[in-house]
């Protein structure tokens, strides 16, 4: 058909014939085996983390509004997802904790009991060689919704960075103690990373990794995790400490490279779509350091929608979604999308 078209077209418009063609790049996508097999990205649920959002409770699995197919589950619920996350192969889940009650200080953050702890030990106990990684972070355990402790010694209403790191750290331990695998703080507080792995190691998990949170952005598309996580915050924003959307690219690589000297064994960039640039930046700055993206709910969320009106194609566009960031130099993706395209993949 091609080759009749382009004759037909010849014959209606005289010219020169044109010269051969000794490049055409066409030609390694003419069979489907050569596209298959010059391909260079590949997507695998190995290198996909699921993230899930423990409870308090037994056998709840309460649907998420905003992130369909996603529930905020009991520790025992945790467990089962856990199995099935193994079973599809995936690489690890990613916990955060919805606690029974909050405070300013977001103590169930760092109780022995707290909501995430019990949700670790329950997952370990399940399948104990799956990859357990965890948030650390106050959000959602604080009642004014904010990344730790929140007073006036500035001047005005805002997070005092100082005294959250003993939060934090505190956090931390707690989570190896419960049996966490990798330690993954998300407040963006300077000296963050340092006094985690400090607190670690005194407490004798200096075999404990640290995936940090190097370059989170003050994002538009973290709604439905807000929702997910109950962590929005009750006044203000988080636009103090997270990063501007609008600061020079230059600033991600001055995280990465301040959390890498205190002490972070990974690195992530969040959200991940939006900020492919800063996923290649850091990737080439830093090139022999694991690197995530966190495939955020925004993400997930708009391919959902849109796919429920039928203007988009879910799992073309998912996967599409999970292959840019793989393409931008990501080692890992956090996604919410991981169990679907495991199975759709398989």
């Amino acid at each position: 058909m091609v080759g009749l078209g382009y004759k037909a077209g010849m014959e209606r418009h005289s010219g020169p014939e044109p010269l051969p063609l000794s490049t055409r790049l066409r030609r390694l996508r003419y069979h489907p085996a050569l596209r298959s097999l010059v391909q260079e990205t590949r997507l695998s649920p190995r290198d996909w983390v699921l993230p899930l959002f423990a409870r308090d409770g037994r056998g709840v699995r309460e649907p998420i509004r905003s992130l369909p197919g996603h529930n905020q589950l009991s520790a025992d619920e945790v467990a089962r997802e856990v199995v099935e996350a193994k079973e599809l192969g995936l690489g690890g889940v990613l916990l955060f904790g919805i606690p029974p009650a909050k405070d300013a200080a977001g103590s169930d953050a760092y109780s022995d009991s707290g909501i995430v702890q019990r949700a670790v030990r329950a997952a370990k106990a399940a399948v104990p060689d799956m990859l357990v990684i965890t948030d650390v972070c106050c959000c959602e355990y604080t009642d004014h919704g904010h990344c730790g402790i929140v007073n006036q010694k500035t001047g005005r209403l805002d997070v005092d960075n100082d005294a959250t790191l003993v939060l934090l750290a505190k956090q931390a331990v707690s989570h190896a103690a419960a049996g966490a695998d990798v330690i993954a703080p998300s407040g963006m507080m300077d000296g963050m990373v340092g006094a985690i792995r400090r607190a670690l190691d005194g407490a004798g998990f200096e075999h404990v990794p640290i995936l940090s949170y190097a370059v989170k952005f003050a994002s538009a598309f973290y709604g439905p995790f807000r929702e997910a996580a109950e962590s929005a915050p009750q006044f203000g924003d988080r636009r103090g400490y997270q990063m501007d959307p609008a600061a020079a690219a230059e600033q991600a690589c001055r995280e990465a490279e301040l959390d890498l000297a205190e002490g972070a064994d990974l690195l992530m960039v969040k959200p991940a779509l939006p900020y492919l640039d800063i996923v290649r930046l850091v990737r080439e700055r830093f090139p022999g350091v694991p690197l995530a993206a966190y495939n955020v709910s925004g993400e997930y969320s708009m391919i959902k929608a849109a796919a429920e009106k039928g203007w988009l194609d879910e799992r073309a566009c998912a996967l599409e979604s999970l292959l840019a960031v793989r393409r931008a130099g990501a080692s890992i993706t956090i996604t919410y999308w991981a169990k679907q395209a495991a199975a759709w993949i398989q």
